[in-house]
């Protein structure tokens, strides 16, 4: 069952450092199975006062299986996500995929 990593970031540092990760945590995902189903700022705010300014990521993986090796290896852990240190406010949530019938 697919399962997803949900970013709200608020970017308040573009630095070498957030360019190189975001170019390196891009080329982990994949790695893992996983893909960008939504990367950026919104088209259009709807309603409510928190999105203008952020931006959202939402991660697709296969399996939770891959989305925490992703997410809590090594790799990531002691080489990408240091990279985006001081850059921004990242609120990040795991979420597993509604059941069948709720699709």
């Amino acid at each position: 069952m697919p399962a997803y990593i949900v970013s709200v970031c608020e970017i308040s540092s573009i630095s070498p450092e957030l360019k190189e990760y975001v170019r390196k945590s891009a080329d982990l995902v994949h790695a893992h199975g996983g893909k960008y189903t939504v990367r950026g700022k919104p088209v259009e705010v709807l309603e409510g006062t928190n999105l203008p300014g952020k931006s959202l990521v939402i991660l697709e993986f296969p399996t939770m299986e891959q989305l925490q090796a992703y997410v809590k290896g090594d790799e990531y852990q002691k080489n990408v996500k240091p990279l985006r240190k001081g850059t921004g406010i990242y609120d990040i949530g795991i979420y597993e995929a509604p059941p069948p019938e709720m699709q």
